[in-house]
């Protein structure tokens, strides 16, 4: 399936959206810059959820997000982390980063790094795993899948989510934002393992969590992205 463009005048930045993605978050930040940007979106199979072959043409792996510079010979960067550093390096704001040598400055950092390095894994573990008892599995074994997906779910997942929620929230009764009082890009990368750990199982006992979500709806710029790629219905490819 050929994927559908949107393009704004003078673009700069092609962004390869997966629909349902973590790519959303890249619509968000280059909403923040205000920067011009083409958008490519791309539909998942219907059956199996995956990501189109098409998308190997732009990147190896056929992952999103994926943007190319089209300014700088279509410059490729793929990566959640490595996208956002590469557009604040482009467009040179430094308003989404805290000064440099900053006890916030290594808050950030590692907000930055976490979302994808610690966070998303065990959440996007559970999912697989809550599916071993349903369809495309064949039937005869979905029983099976079934129990050890629980298993695996109760014993190993559920704990260590449940000590990732622990720790965001405990972060968060401190200070507005993941890195301090003031928004950064780090809040653009840790919302979506918070919103993949909302449609997991709510929020119920984090309120500072539900309070970060309510304050980060309520940017312009966030509103504007949502408005092109809507909100994440899915944990996506990263």
């Amino acid at each position: 399936m050929s994927p559908l463009h949107i393009v704004r005048e003078s673009t700069m930045i092609k962004v390869h959206h997966l629909e349902q993605s973590r790519s959303q978050r890249v619509v968000w930040l280059l909403e923040e810059l205000s920067a011009e940007y083409e958008l490519v979106t791309y539909r998942r199979d219907p059956k199996t959820f995956l990501a189109p072959a098409s998308l190997k043409a732009v990147h190896p792996l056929g992952k999103s997000p994926v943007i190319s510079d089209e300014e700088r010979g279509g410059r490729v960067i793929a990566e959640s982390g490595a996208i956002i550093e590469y557009l604040l390096e482009r467009f040179g704001d430094e308003q989404w980063l805290p000064p440099a040598g900053s006890d916030e400055r290594l808050r950030y950092r590692f907000w930055l790094h976490h979302a994808e390095g610690s966070a998303m894994p065990p959440l996007v573990m559970h999912l697989v795993f809550s599916r071993l008892g349903k369809p495309p599995v064949p039937a005869l074994i979905r029983p099976i899948g079934r129990l050890l997906g629980n298993g695996v779910q109760q014993q190993f997942l559920e704990p260590q989510i449940e000590a990732l929620l622990t720790l965001w929230n405990s972060e968060l009764s401190r200070s507005r934002w993941f890195a301090g009082d003031t928004f950064t890009a780090a809040d653009i990368q840790m919302s979506f393992p918070v919103q993949a750990a909302k449609m997991r199982s709510g929020l119920h006992g984090y309120p500072h969590l539900e309070a970060f979500l309510e304050r980060m709806r309520d940017r312009p710029a966030y509103q504007r992205a949502m408005e092109r790629v809507g909100e994440p219905g899915a944990l996506g490819s990263s």
